[in-house]
């Protein structure tokens, strides 16, 4: 509980000159590399095959603006890796997790890691960087969307494409 709300206040209350470094710097920053990346492009080619789980690490009001299609949401405050929707993924399943830029799924990644999953990935730079190469989302009804909820007006710095909400 006590990384959880730490990493909640750093969302929070990183000043607009975190939002001007550079992806790579954050994620070097905040990251502690536990969990291999995956590029969106990996992931882009890798989608279309029905093995592949994708969970998406965000919370519920980010998930419903918009996701990545296939993704099932499995939060990030209230992450339990008991979840339902994970009984039933085996445990050798490649797992691919991510978030609004790769910070907040690396945690939930390692969890996971901690439950016996042993091939699961973070989506570098997350739905972001997802965005920023043009490839689509979709909203809550299955639509593809321009918007992306980017947590806070700071964070938003980090999508170069579509429509910021937060």
């Amino acid at each position: 509980m006590k990384t959880i709300l730490s990493t909640i206040v750093i969302l929070l209350f990183v000043g607009s000159a975190e939002a001007q470094k550079t992806l790579d710097k954050l994620l070097e920053q905040y990251n502690t590399h536990s969990i291999p990346y995956i590029s969106v492009e990996e992931l882009r080619m890798l989608q279309m095959n029905d093995s592949i789980v994708i969970l998406d690490a965000r919370e519920p009001i980010e998930f419903n603006v918009s996701r990545i299609a296939s993704a099932k949401n499995v939060g990030y405050s209230d992450f339990s890796s008991d979840e339902i929707q994970l009984q039933k993924v085996a445990k050798n399943a490649p797992i691919i997790v991510y978030c609004s830029i790769g910070i907040r799924s690396e945690e939930i990644a390692e969890k996971l890691k901690k439950a016996g999953f042993t091939n699961v990935k973070n989506l570098y730079g997350g739905i972001f960087e997802w965005k920023n190469k043009e490839y689509p989302v979709i909203d809550s009804k299955g639509i593809e969307t321009e918007n992306v909820h980017t947590f806070s007006k700071v964070w938003s710095n980090y999508l170069k494409a579509g429509n910021p909400i937060y």
